[in-house]
């Protein structure tokens, strides 16, 4: 799967894609979107209590 991710992602842009490129994009990409729900799930009640 990720190979066939890479090769289209390779024809789409016309730039030469490798595999370990694209998972070291795809680890890095879901820490900071796993980083920024736990920070809102943290500060989220706390956002709200003081806006409102």
């Amino acid at each position: 799967m990720m190979a066939a991710l890479a090769r289209a992602i390779s024809r789409a842009t016309r730039i030469n894609v490798a595999v370990e490129t694209l998972k070291i994009i795809m680890i890095f990409s879901g820490a900071g979107l796993l980083l920024s729900l736990v920070a809102a799930m943290i500060y989220g009640k706390a956002l709200k209590a003081a806006l409102f």
